[in-house]
C-alpha cells in the first residue's frame, strides 16, 4: 500500500492511541524541580558573567513565579520549561492541569524528516588547553521505519495540540520541502481544511547550494485555526512603488525612505528574514536555532499582550525568548538535555520568571509525594574545605561564614573549586570529542560550567530557588557566591549548589550551614 492510501489510517490510528491513552493510568508525571524570578537582574562584578536574583525567601507563597502576568482564562500565570517527552507533558497538562482550550498560540519547530541527525557546536574557554569548538548531539531526524513513523509521531502530538488551543487559538508548523506536503494533508484531517489560513514561505540567504537543482533557500510554515473564530491582527509592511518613484495616486498615502518611495500594505505570506549568524547576539550555538524576528512576527500576528503560547519542540528557547519581549505568557518543552538548559539559561539570562519541570515515571513519583525532597541528591558535606560527591558527577567547593565586620550578621561565601559532569553527557560525544572533554576535566573542569546558584533556604520540597544566578559571559565565569547570612540554612540547616555544564549535564549537591560561635 502506498503512503498516500496510508495517511487516513495513521490518523485514525493516533485517534484510537489517543482514547486508550487517555483511558489508562499515565506512565508519567511532571514534578516542579527549579522555580526562578529574573525579574531582578543586575551585572556580576569581576568575570563578565551576569547574576540573576530570586525572591528573598518566603517570598513565593505571597508572590508566586509569574504572577505579574494574570491569567484572565483560568490558565496557570507562570510560564513553564518542561525536559521531557512532549506528548507524556501535553498530555498531563490536559489531565493534570486541566489545559484543554487554553492556549492561544502553539508554535512548533519539529524535525524535518531530513534523515540526517543534527549537533550542536559547545564553545569551551579555558586557556589551560588548547582545543577547538566540541561538538555534540543536539537532536535525531532519522526514522528506522521511513515516513510513516514520522508522520505517525507528528500526527498524535497535533491531535493533543488541538485538545489544547483555545477556540480562537492558531496552530503554526515550520516544515521544509521533505515532508511539509504529507503534513499539510494530515493537519487537514485533524483540523479541518476549511480552517487552513495561510502557508508562509519564510526566505532566507544562507546554507548551500547545488549545481544540480535550484538552491532551496526556504522553509515552509502551515497556519491553522481551532475554528472560524481564530484571532489575527494584520501586520504592515513596505511595499515600494515601481522605479521607487511616487504614484501620486488620489486617496493614496505614500512614505520616502532612502531607497524610493513606497506605501505600506498588510504583511504579504512570504517573508525575508535572515538566519541567526554566527556573530549575532541571540545565537547559541544550537542546531537549527530560529530567529527571533521569524517569532516575533507570528506572535504579534496572532496574539495579544499576557496571551499564552507554546513551543513543544523548543530546541535553544525562540519562542520564549519572543514572547518575553512581547509580554507573551509561554509554555516550552523539549526531550534533549541540552535544549533545555539552553532555555533556561537563555531566559534567566534576559530575566523571565518560570518554573522548570522534569519527567518522573508516575510509579516513582507516587512515592515520593510525602517527601518530594528525597527526589534531590542527599549528599552532606562539610562546611569548609570540602569536596561535595554527587553519583552523577561532583562539584568541589570551599563553603564558609565569617563575621560581618562590627555588625552581629555573618557572610556565606561559597567558592566553587572544581567540577567534574555526569558520566551521561559522553553519550551525546563521539569518541574524539569525548577524549577531548576528558582531557579538559582532568585540567580544568571549572571552564565546562555554563552557569550555578545556590539555594541558600531550600523548603524540602524538591524545588530549587536560586538567591543569585552565575552566568558565563564573554568575561568567563564568577565562582564566587557571597551574601548575608541572616536567613540562611532552609528548614534543615542546610544550602543547595547546582551547576549546570555547557553539555547540558547537571550536578546539585547539599551542604550543611553552621554558624560560628559569637
Amino acid at each position: 500500500m502506498s503512503l498516500l492510501h496510508k495517511l487516513c489510517d495513521i490518523v485514525e490510528d493516533c485517534r484510537a492511541d489517543l482514547t486508550y491513552r487517555s483511558s489508562c493510568e499515565p506512565l508519567w508525571t511532571f514534578q516542579e524541580r527549579r522555580r526562578m524570578d529574573g525579574a531582578k537582574k543586575a551585572k556580576a562584578t569581576g568575570m563578565g558573567s551576569e547574576a540573576v536574583s530570586w525572591m528573598q525567601p518566603g517570598a513565593q507563597d505571597a508572590h508566586p513565579v509569574g504572577n505579574r502576568f494574570l491569567a484572565e482564562n483560568g490558565a496557570p500565570a507562570g510560564n513553564m520549561l518542561a525536559a521531557g517527552d512532549n506528548a507524556a507533558f501535553m498530555e498531563w497538562l490536559l489531565r493534570e492541569r486541566q489545559m484543554a482550550g487554553k492556549l492561544k498560540l502553539i508554535y512548533i519547530d519539529p524535525p524535518f524528516f531530513s534523515n540526517a541527525d543534527y549537533a550542536a557546536e559547545v564553545k569551551i574557554n579555558t586557556d589551560k588547553i588548547r582545543l577547538s569548538a566540541v561538538r555534540q548531539k543536539a537532536y535525531r531526524d532519522t526514522w528506522e521505519n521511513g515516513m510513516e513513523e514520522y508522520l505517525s509521531m507528528l500526527a498524535y502530538r497535533l491531535l493533543l495540540m488541538r485538545e489544547l488551543l483555545a477556540e480562537d487559538g492558531g496552530l503554526w508548523i515550520h516544515l521544509d520541502w521533505h515532508a511539509s506536503h504529507y503534513v499539510k494533508v494530515i493537519a487537514d484531517e485533524i483540523f479541518g481544511q476549511e480552517n487552513f489560513i495561510n502557508e508562509v514561505v519564510w526566505q532566507y540567504k544562507s546554507g548551500g547550494v547545488s549545481r544540480r537543482r535550484f538552491a532551496r533557500k526556504h522553509d515552509t510554515l502551515l497556519y491553522y485555526g481551532k475554528s472560524k473564530h481564530y484571532f489575527f491582527k494584520a501586520q504592515k509592511e513596505k511595499s515600494y512603488n515601481r522605479g521607487y518613484k511616487p504614484y501620486r495616486f488620489r486617496g493614496v498615502k505614500e512614505y520616502k525612505d532612502e531607497l524610493g518611495w513606497y506605501t505600506m500594505v498588510n504583511k504579504k505570506d512570504v517573508w525575508q528574514i535572515d538566519m541567526v549568524g554566527r556573530t549575532s547576539a541571540e545565537r547559541t550555538g544550537y542546531a537549527t536555532q530560529k530567529p527571533e524576528q521569524l517569532l516575533r512576527q507570528i506572535l504579534e500576528s496572532c496574539t495579544e499582550e499576557n496571551d499564552l503560547c507554546a513551543d513543544f519542540f523548543c530546541g535553544s528557547g525562540t519562542l520564549p525568548a519572543a514572547a518575553k519581549q512581547l509580554s507573551r505568557r509561554w509554555i516550552a518543552c523539549d526531550s534533549g538535555r541540552l535544549a533545555v538548559e539552553e532555555t533556561e539559561k537563555r531566559m534567566w539570562t534576559a530575566g523571565d520568571s518560570f518554573s522548570v519541570f522534569e519527567a518522573v515515571p508516575a510509579d516513582v513519583a507516587a512515592t515520593l509525594r510525602k517527601g518530594e525532597g528525597a527526589a534531590l541528591p542527599r549528599r552532606s558535606a562539610q562546611l569548609f574545605h570540602r569536596r561535595i560527591q554527587n553519583s552523577e558527577g561532583s562539584l568541589s567547593a570551599e563553603v564558609s561564614m565569617a563575621q560581618a565586620g562590627v555588625s552581629d550578621r555573618q557572610i556565606l561565601t561559597v567558592q566553587l573549586t572544581g567540577y567534574v559532569p555526569p558520566v551521561a553527557i559522553y553519550e551525546m560525544l563521539d569518541e574524539k570529542n569525548a577524549k577531548t572533554v576528558k582531557r579538559i576535566v582532568k585540567k580544568d573542569g571549572l571552564s565546562l560550567i555554563n552557569y550555578w546558584f545556590v539555594d541558600s533556604s531550600p523548603q524540602g520540597d524538591g524545588i530549587l530557588r536560586p538567591d543569585q544566578m552565575m552566568v558565563r559571559g564573554k568575561g568567563g565565569l564568577e565562582l564566587q557566591f557571597e551574601a548575608l547570612a541572616g536567613h540562611f540554612g532552609g528548614t534543615q540547616g542546610e544550602i543547595l549548589i547546582h551547576a549546570s555544564d555547557v553539555f547540558g549535564g547537571r550536578v546539585t549537591a547539599v551542604a550543611a550551614v553552621k554558624r560560628t560561635e559569637e
